[in-house]
């Protein structure tokens, strides 16, 4: 009973030796090469640099793997915490060592792949586990994602708010590395340190349009600086709409509207007055309210001077925290088109200002040219990313660029509301 399928086997072969010709003939042989043998159990070839004991690994040495006697080498090594996180490390060229590179992450369990070869070539294979050490103390630093879930426009940036200030370069570049944020399409992007609690991170283009962007913190049992470890962040998904660019030419007072690269509107408007001049430069719509009562007084125009006013606007859009808006000017309509006449706003006709209301979101991107105001400034007023460029952009990377930062520190003294007002007392907008 045995012999038949052993039978049918060997003719099935010979049938194919007759049809491929010599070429098949590995199909009668039980011996393929050294590539298809089984792994041989390497536990004898390599040797660990964890303790026998079972005791949490200690967070303050790297993890070593070593080829012991020079029986062979080491070709590959794997180690992945409970997250799925791999554990970075660098092989000798020779074979012998593997070092891991970036810190242990504290409290977590890792399993660790082995890949080695003999001197004969053969392939061997070991598998180790191990805990690691909890972190010293309960001080955690926590990640906190902006902004919240939803879809935005192309300009807006991802923001990450530490739970507790870092001001090493060193610790810096440890929460950076921890911080991911990727997106659908790719695009190439970098963080930049605005303060010791607050980064931002956006591409060097516009995100593109109908992306997904998600940001995640590798940082939970990191150790970022003395007893100060990492913890737990929740995750962040946003997405980009269409990509709409109003482009204000304050000289000719005109703002043109794109989405998507397309001109879908060509809208007549006034900007700010001599000494009232609209800020040059990127911003991002901040939010967008149907009606504001717009006073003078907030921003350091007295009551009472013939610059004054008390105003009901409807459908304004918000770019900067100070007070500029696109918004609805009926007062001004015989001079949008031809004269600046606003305290900093781009004015526009009520029908004009609702179609613009309605085709934005936030993240959406608000371009001012040819004014004589004040440059959009990067973080104190609202987005002001963009006016960066990528080189100066990458230089607030604690990584690329040391982390150098243009924003005031909200932990060494004046808060970004103590910033606002500041700008508030030019009557710019």
């Amino acid at each position: 009973m045995n012999d038949m399928p052993r039978y049918r086997t060997v003719a099935g072969c010979a049938l194919l030796l007759a049809s491929l010709g010599a070429g098949a003939a590995a199909c009668g042989s039980t011996d393929s090469g050294k590539l298809s043998s089984h792994p041989y159990n390497a536990a004898d070839q390599v040797s660990f640099g964890v303790a026998k004991d079972k005791k949490p690994v200690p967070l303050n040495k790297p993890l070593e793997i070593t080829a012991k006697d020079g029986d062979g080498r080491i070709t590959d090594v794997t180690a992945v915490d409970t997250a799925g996180h791999h554990l970075a490390g660098e092989l000798a060229a020779d074979g012998l060592r593997w070092h891991s590179t970036a810190p242990l992450t504290a409290g977590t369990h890792y399993t660790v792949h082995v890949s080695t070869e003999n001197d004969d070539g053969k392939p061997g294979s070991r598998k180790l586990s191990f805990d690691t050490a909890r972190p010293p103390s309960t001080k955690q630093l926590k990640v906190s994602f902006g902004p919240h879930a939803g879809e935005y426009g192309v300009g807006e940036p991802i923001t990450a708010q530490l739970s507790t200030p870092v001001k090493a370069p060193a610790a810096r570049a440890v929460v950076e590395r921890s911080l991911k944020v990727s997106s659908v399409p790719a695009t190439e992007g970098s963080w930049y340190w605005v303060d010791s609690t607050h980064l931002h991170y956006r591409p060097q283009e516009y995100w593109p349009a109908h992306a997904t962007v998600k940001a995640t913190s590798n940082l939970a049992g990191v150790k970022v600086d003395g007893k100060l470890y990492g913890g737990a962040s929740k995750p962040l998904s946003i997405t980009t709409g269409d990509s709409v660019i109003a482009v204000t030419d304050a000289s000719a007072h005109r703002m043109k509207v794109y989405r998507n690269g397309k001109e879908i509107n060509d809208l007549p408007v006034t900007t700010g007055k001599p000494g009232f001049e609209t800020r040059e430069g990127i911003k991002v719509v901040l939010e967008k309210q149907a009606f504001v009562q717009m006073r003078s007084a907030t921003v350091g125009i007295a009551a009472g001077s013939s610059d004054s006013y008390d105003l009901p606007v409807h459908w304004a859009t918000r770019v900067t925290w100070s007070g500029e808006y696109v918004h609805a000017a009926p007062w001004s309509v015989g001079s949008q088109g031809s004269a600046n006449t606003s305290h900093g706003c781009t004015g526009m006709s009520t029908d004009d200002a609702e179609w613009f209301f309605d085709t934005v979101r936030p993240g959406d991107v608000v371009k001012v040219v040819n004014s004589e105001g004040d440059e959009m400034t990067p973080f104190d007023n609202g987005i002001g990313d963009w006016n960066l460029d990528w080189k100066e952009w990458q230089k607030g990377s604690a990584i690329q660029g040391g982390g150098s930062t243009t924003g005031t520190d909200k932990n060494d003294g004046a808060s970004t509301q103590n910033v606002v007002q500041a700008s508030r007392l030019r009557p710019a907008v």
